[in-house]
């Protein structure tokens, strides 16, 4: 391979041009793109050797990031390709040889509406304080998610909003708002330095890209505390795992505290999956676990087994159960009883709903 930034431009533009969502580049494979969740060879390529998934590489990196890189072996980054489309990478090693992962970030911000994401998200956008977050496994709309909630407020009403992402991904273009968005290691040492900073920056609403330890879980609920709104991730399944996890990741001394200070900023969860459509593409199924007087108590009280029946008896105050979605989605024919069964994490709770 000759001319390494001219063999990227045309792999990028292939994904845009096949509606794919993904590329993957390893040594001794076909360069590989996934649409609607397929994996599909690029059989007209050649297999990439270990200078080729070097030179792609390199191709899209600047020499500071090529340093980091050589000397963390590992790396997440964002490329803009021709100034329309955004990627955001990652570059590992396995077996001693470059790997490189990219996923596609549409430049359009849509709206919850044309994400098939339900209304009432929509409440949790026009909050003034609080936390709110979105989960479940990687590659599930979560990023896309939070820039429909985010860019919701920046169209709607004159607020600082700051972003501290690795990368940044979706770029906002501000409205009624001012959107400041930091990347770590470009624009900041950290996640938890970022957070610190924004107490003085005046801050109204931030997202932070994923949240990452306790100190930055810590700083995060703080802010949520004290007058601000907060948007993050976690790679967690459902609503009463990701409490677990943001309790459990404090030492035994702190979790009374942490439990205490989440029971009364939390102001819900919301877990998806991107589930594949029988007319093609994927659509979301979801769980969406509201903050209220019963769920505060379980919250501080240990008793985060019984989340999963207060979302199910809770549908008049607008909580969703995963089943329930993943139900209404295959009576609307949107998606097979196989593949609702497949991203259900309770199943026989399901069969009684089809």
């Amino acid at each position: 391979m000759d001319n390494y930034a001219k063999e990227l431009s045309d792999l990028l533009g292939t994904v845009v041009r096949e509606g794919g969502s993904d590329l993957h580049l390893s040594v001794g494979r076909f360069p590989t793109i996934r649409v609607s969740g397929q994996m599909i060879p690029l059989t007209t390529k050649i297999k990439l050797s270990p200078d080729d998934t070097r030179g792609l590489l390199y191709a899209m990196l600047s020499e500071e990031h090529q340093a980091t890189f050589n000397s963390e072996w590992e790396l997440d980054f964002a490329y803009t390709f021709e100034g329309s489309a955004r990627f955001r990478g990652n570059a590992f090693l396995q077996q001693g040889n470059i790997g490189i992962a990219l996923r596609l970030i549409p430049k359009d911000i849509r709206t919850l509406k044309e994400l098939s994401l339900p209304p009432i998200l929509e409440t949790f956008a026009r909050k003034k304080q609080g936390f709110f977050l979105v989960v479940g496994p990687v590659g599930q709309g979560k990023s896309t998610t939070l820039a429909s909630l985010l860019n919701l407020v920046n169209k709607e009403r004159a607020e600082h909003i700051i972003t501290i992402e690795d990368p940044v991904e979706y770029l906002f273009e501000e409205d009624k708002s001012i959107v400041d968005q930091r990347e770590v290691r470009t624009d900041t040492k950290d996640f938890a330095s970022a957070l610190r900073s924004m107490f003085r920056q005046d801050v109204n609403i931030a997202m932070i890209g994923e949240m990452r330890g306790p100190l930055t879980m810590a700083t995060a609920v703080t802010a949520a505390e004290t007058g601000h709104l907060i948007f993050s991730t976690l790679h967690t399944n459902n609503a009463a795992q990701t409490i677990d996890r943001i309790i459990d990741s404090f030492p035994p001394t702190q979790q009374g505290q942490i439990k205490v200070q989440l029971a009364g900023s939390l102001l819900g969860i919301f877990s998806q999956r991107l589930v594949p459509r029988i007319s093609g593409g994927l659509i979301p199924a979801y769980e969406l676990l509201i903050n209220n007087y019963a769920v505060a108590n379980l919250i501080r009280e240990g008793r985060t087994h019984e989340i999963d029946v207060v979302i199910e008896t809770s549908a008049r105050d607008g909580m969703i159960p995963m089943n329930r979605s993943l139900a209404d989605l295959v009576r609307a024919g949107e998606i097979s009883p196989e593949n609702a069964y497949i991203h259900s994490l309770n199943p026989r709770g399901l069969e009684k709903l089809l």
